[in-house]
């Protein structure tokens, strides 16, 4: 792979380790000063929100880092976390006036690690009051044909597989995805929107060939499906924005108004690598409310755990947060493809690393 290490020989603090990174590590300089100009033409704000929080976000299967605070005094002690993405503190700060901002956080994943995974990682997020998904697309196109331009990079390529980010991007939806590359009838499976039939996309699945467990729920096996069949097909040719997610899938977004079994949401992949993910956001503090309150259900149900909920978040939007669109990508994914790499850790000037 160009500009990666074919392989990992020293520590990475040797000197010829670091040697091997240095050119895919002047590809990350040249796009975060990019990323920076990009923003400023657009009047985005950059903003910093701290990465300690009392919820660190509220996906269940994502298993966020702890901590604890001490107080002046010995008994004032309270428990907080790494926050896995920044949304809930920069939604607060779009309640408090902020039409347009944007950060490059650090953010903190436990038990995620591979070629596309780091416990801990480079997010861009950001958002726009008063505007929709579309105006989000098409800051993507833009920020992501920056990154090639400025890295020189024509062509991306990932796992054998190319995108030319200057050409016609690709739009598909879930439902037309599950349909082209296994036959499923996706939809057909969300009779009730908010409680999808299980059954009923088990025995679809089935006959397309794939894997069900005894105790597979029905998101399971969207996710097994869009693991095996889907993702690797995504984003092949061109960049890929993958829309309308079934409603029940994107806990955080708004319905769409002509269809509420859907969801105001789109991921963008490229080479088969999820990029970013975008939202419609949901403004209405009952409403989310009720979907953090099923959420963290499941996860006491499938891990046995309970992620406290940011009362202050949803205090916020009961004040009332604008209508708006925000999305987060993954800068280091995104050097990745810009420097050819074959894996995170050779976009980075340190690793997490494990004794």
């Amino acid at each position: 792979m160009e500009g990666a290490l074919s392989e990992v020989k020293y520590p990475w603090w040797y000197p010829e380790a670091l040697a091997g990174r240095r050119a895919n590590l002047e590809i990350r300089g040249r796009v975060l000063t990019g990323l920076r100009a990009f923003m400023a033409e657009r009047d985005i704000v950059e903003v910093e929100t701290p990465a300690l929080q009392v919820s660190p976000g509220l996906e269940p299967h994502l298993l966020a880092f702890a901590t604890e605070l001490h107080g002046v005094h010995p008994d004032q002690r309270r428990q907080l976390y790494l926050h896995t993405s920044p949304e809930f503190a920069m939604k607060k700060l779009l309640v408090a006036g902020m039409p347009r901002l944007w950060q490059l956080a650090r953010v903190f994943r436990n038990g995620e690690r591979s070629a596309t995974h780091h416990p801990e990682f480079a997010m861009v997020e950001w958002y726009r009051a008063g505007a929709g998904l579309a105006e989000v697309m098409a800051d993507c196109r833009a920020l992501v044909r920056m990154a090639a331009t400025v890295s020189g990079r024509d062509v991306f390529r990932f796992q054998g597989i190319d995108a030319d980010p200057y050409a016609e991007w690709h739009t598909l939806t879930v439902a037309d995805a599950f349909g082209t590359y296994t036959g499923i009838d996706l939809l057909a499976t969300c009779p009730d929107p908010y409680a999808p039939d299980q059954r009923l996309l088990a025995k679809a699945a089935v006959s397309a060939g794939i894997r069900v467990g005894d105790g597979d729920r029905w998101d399971d096996i969207f996710f097994r499906v869009m693991l095996e069949r889907i993702e690797p097909m995504l984003g092949a040719g061109a960049p890929t924005f993958l829309t309308d997610y079934p409603v029940s899938m994107a806990a955080l977004a708004r319905p769409k108004p002509d269809d509420p079994r859907l969801a105001e949401r789109f991921e963008l992949y490229v080479c088969g690598v999820e990029l970013a993910n975008a939202f419609g956001e949901l403004t209405d503090p009952a409403v989310q409310r009720a979907r953090f309150e099923s959420d963290m259900d499941l996860q006491f149900q499938l891990y046995g755990r309970r992620t406290p909920i940011d009362e202050e978040f949803l205090a916020a939007l009961t004040y009332g947060m604008p209508d708006s669109s925000g999305i987060a990508l993954g800068f280091d994914r995104l050097v990745m493809l810009c420097a050819g790499a074959g894996a995170i850790e050779e976009v980075l000037w340190a690793p997490v690393t494990v004794p």
